[in-house]
């Protein structure tokens, strides 16, 4: 098996240098996997379905500036910055990809840089698409609460606390089992640990917060969700779990009445369906890309 080259980029934005990791992976086409953005998701989350993919593609796979494993540094995050850093991937890392394969949240912005620029991602291929925050998504609606969860989060030992106390071992857990795992006990051992590592990571609670809150989220509603898929032309691969949460799974469905979307619903699996079943969602990829490219096995 090819060995896994890790490197990084550094990022300029709002006059500071940010540094951001990547991992490259496989030869042939280029294929783009951003991981979810979420209080735990980093790169390494793309693994599993990066390694079964690279026999067929140069895969790259790479982090969120403000999430990912490194030192993040305090910022007053907001979609523009994703919006901007996205755009800054596909011009100068991933130029012209054959496909870009984004999972969560990093499908929305996915979805704004092919409605933006036609044909820069290349093919789309949506895993668990949301563009909805964990919080507004809860209550059903927006609601000054995220922006005073942000403000206190960015105090320096009230915010620290505040974090803490929602990404503790047993708030991760109970997570995961709700909403991102199917298997209760999937996160567990090294991938618990690993997980952990990345919520304590210096600098995690400004981007991650600002997540949770819904200040991340490139779109205010359904409408524009939809409108901008609409905009960002054919075809687009959706994959989701059966299991995946009902408020979540009722968005990806009115997504893919779409008719230039092709969606796959598999028998099982919750919003981190790629990393608990990565045969399956490779599968479905490798069938959707080799329209693209000729004959994948």
């Amino acid at each position: 098996m090819a060995k896994v080259t890790s490197d990084f980029i550094v990022w300029n934005y709002d006059g500071r240098a940010i540094r951001v990791g990547l991992d490259r992976l496989g030869q042939g086409p280029t294929v783009l996997l951003l991981p979810a953005l979420s209080s735990i998701s980093t790169r390494e989350e793309m693994r599993p379905l990066q390694s079964r993919l690279a026999a067929n593609f140069a895969t790259v796979a790479i982090d969120w500036p403000g999430f990912g494993d490194a030192p993040r540094p305090k910022m007053t995050w907001a979609p523009s910055a994703y919006t901007n850093f996205l755009r800054h991937v596909l011009a100068h890392v991933a130029l012209d990809p054959l496909a870009t394969i984004a999972a969560g949240h990093a499908a929305s912005y996915a979805l704004v840089a092919a409605a933006n620029r036609p044909g820069s991602t290349g093919r789309l291929c949506l895993i668990a698409p949301t563009w909805r925050g964990p919080l507004p998504t809860m209550m059903g609606t927006r609601s000054g609460l995220g922006k005073w969860l942000v403000q206190a989060g960015d105090l320096p030992v009230l915010g620290q606390l505040l974090y803490r106390l929602n990404v503790n071992r047993f708030m991760v857990r109970m997570m995961a089992r709700g909403h991102v795992y199917s298997d209760p006990a999937w996160l567990a051992g090294e991938r618990l640990a690993q997980k952990m590592n990345v919520v304590a990571s210096p600098g995690a609670r400004h981007a991650s917060i600002r997540f949770v809150s819904g200040l991340l989220d490139p779109m205010r509603n359904r409408t524009a969700f939809i409108a901008t898929a609409q905009r960002a032309g054919a075809p687009i691969l959706v994959i989701y779990g059966a299991a995946t949460p009902p408020k979540s799974k009722a968005e990806i469905e009115a997504l893919a009445l779409l008719p230039h979307i092709r969606s796959v619903a598999l028998p099982f699996g919750k919003l981190a369906v790629h990393e608990e079943f990565p045969d399956q969602v490779a599968e479905q990829v490798r069938s959707f890309l080799g329209e693209a490219s000729g004959s994948v096995r």
